[in-house]
């Protein structure tokens, strides 16, 4: 059956398309995994097909489609990819992004263009090709602490993630009646290695960060039971 929720109404997982944006990712791998734990028949999508491939075999059962964010066009391969393999799509969860570090002076043109472009209007684009084709269910940004809490040395990425949290509250706004619930997830600094993956700049010195485990649960657990904000004490 496909998912319907309203207000605070829990999201049962079972037998529920959902596409994973950045699913071959440390966490978009964790949540993958947990999601199809709970029954969830899954589509993983990444720039990466030897990444997808290796998540996909461990987990089981998922399809996968190369799709790159910052290609407008990609949006629609990962929709329809899902909607081919299932059927249908129930779910989305964004769990993509890149980083750069450094002043925003001595950061390039293409840099800001790719972190604006995967970090906020690519999944953007795959929201508004995949909304008119879902039935209820939910949609989930990780947009982290530095949504609220913009950090220096990080203004591209700050304002990608601003941008998609508020994004997230319009978005929920228009889908209320649709019974599409939208949940934006504030996760603290993670130790995902995303840092030592920057395209542009080297990460200043970060305090240890969360267990990606942990965060991965907080998360699944705040889309069953239906949260619309997972604020960053929560995890």
């Amino acid at each position: 059956p496909r998912l319907r929720t309203a207000g605070m109404a829990t999201n049962d997982l079972t037998n529920a398309s959902v596409l994973v944006l950045g699913g071959s990712g440390a966490l978009g791998s964790r949540i993958a995994r947990q999601l199809a734990e709970r029954g969830a028949r899954l589509t993983l999508a990444g720039r990466s097909p030897e990444r997808l491939d290796t998540v996909a075999t461990t987990i089981g059962g998922c399809a996968t489609t190369i799709a790159d964010l910052a290609i407008a066009d990609d949006a629609t391969v990962a929709v329809e990819a899902a909607i081919e393999a299932h059927g249908r799509i129930d779910g989305i969860v964004n769990a993509a992004g890149v980083v750069a570090f450094g002043p925003l002076a001595s950061t390039s043109p293409s840099v800001i263009d790719e972190v604006i472009a995967v970090d906020l209007t690519g999944p953007l684009h795959v929201y508004r090709q995949a909304v008119p084709r879902m039935d209820g269910g939910f949609i989930v940004n990780i947009t982290g602490i530095v949504a609220t809490m913009p950090t220096a040395g990080m203004a591209t990425y700050s304002a990608a993630k601003a941008g998609l949290a508020a994004a997230t509250v319009a978005l929920a706004r228009e889908l209320r009646r649709e019974g599409i619930t939208v949940i934006d997830a504030r996760p603290p600094h993670t130790e995902t290695g995303l840092v030592t993956r920057s395209i542009a700049g080297d990460a200043p010195k970060l305090p240890t960060g969360l267990d990606p485990d942990r965060v991965t649960a907080r998360i699944v657990a705040g889309i069953e039971s239906g949260e619309r904000v997972l604020e960053p004490d929560s995890f």
